[in-house]
């Protein structure tokens, strides 16, 4: 059997025909599909590679892209940490103020914290104390009922200064000029407003208080307000005089409870800045058991009848 075949190669100068081995054709063919093969795999490498390169491209735009969104978030969330953080110092201030104010409220109203109570527990304190001393200072006779100028006569015996009689003065006199404004110092109802001969008084009003109090104002020159009306604290009832048995014009004020005289200069002097002081100077009242009465009642305070200049205690206590 032959082995060789003949390749004939044509061109200007004529034939040319070589003998080959048979071996050889089959070398080229293999070497022929060995090419092709490598470069069908360069070709799928190629086009591999490149979509590799295309989607990491992708990818990378994808994440600079995030990263540019994170950049811009972080951003805003700096400046929203910024102004949180101001904010916070901000109250952070505004609630030490407020702590500081109510400290002050605290020593106004007289209250001592103990120390570890939540600020919201403090205020509530506050508040309930200084609801029932409201209440307290609008329903027990409190403060002055005219402007306070000083005291003629005070509480206890004197030498009557129109009959030079030695007599126990259930009242003080406030010094006054005529037609002075008198105001009510507790809620109440009048129990009589007009010209009372037998007590000396003259025009005199009294009003009745709860809880067994009542308050009277003598000596004026017109009373403003008739028997039977309910009276608010701070309401005009009339003007200071010289009627009655008086050497002068001025204002005759007494406080009773039960029919006892009390000494109006501790009621003149109590207003929340001097709430506790009475407690210690008034011993015929049963504070206690007036307090715990009046636990349940809160009433809307009106005007707080204030002393224009603060009494002496000394003239008082001596």
């Amino acid at each position: 059997m032959d082995k060789h075949f003949t390749v004939t190669i044509h061109d200007d100068n004529g034939y040319k025909q070589f003998n080959l081995h048979k071996f050889v054709k089959k070398a080229f063919l293999y070497a022929g599909i060995f090419l092709l093969t490598i470069a069908l795999i360069a070709v799928g490498t190629i086009l591999y590679l490149d979509y590799s390169i295309d989607s990491v491209q992708k990818k990378r735009d994808a994440i600079e892209k995030a990263y540019e969104e994170m950049k811009v978030q972080n951003s805003v969330l700096e400046n929203s940490m910024k102004v949180t953080r101001y904010s916070l110092l901000k109250k952070k201030k505004e609630l030490h103020q407020l702590s500081d104010s109510l400290t002050e409220i605290e020593t106004l109203i007289g209250l001592k914290p103990l120390g570890d109570e939540s600020l919201e527990e403090r205020v509530s304190i506050a508040k309930l104390s200084s609801s029932q001393r409201a209440t307290l200072l609008q329903l027990i006779p409190s403060g002055s009922p005219v402007a306070y100028h000083g005291i003629t006569s005070k509480f206890g015996y004197r030498i009557h200064p129109t009959l030079g009689t030695k007599e126990f003065h259930r009242g003080t006199d406030m010094k006054a000029k005529l037609n002075t404004p008198v105001h009510a110092t507790a809620d109440g109802l009048v129990e009589w407003a007009g010209y009372h001969k037998k007590s000396g008084f003259g025009r005199l009003i009294i009003l009745e208080h709860i809880y067994g109090f009542k308050t009277y104002y003598g000596h004026l020159n017109r009373v403003v307000v008739k028997s039977g009306k309910f009276v608010k604290k701070g309401d005009l009832i009339g003007y200071t005089g010289n009627s009655g048995l008086s050497n002068g014009p001025h204002l005759h004020y007494e406080i009773r409870f039960i029919h006892r005289a009390l000494n109006p200069f501790y009621f003149i002097k109590w207003t929340q800045q001097h709430y506790n002081e009475i407690f210690d100077k008034e011993k015929k009242v049963p504070w206690q058991s007036l307090i715990t009465a009046t636990s349940r009642i809160k009433v809307i305070p009106q005007i707080q009848i204030q002393p224009s200049s603060q009494p002496e205690q000394k003239s008082q206590e001596k």
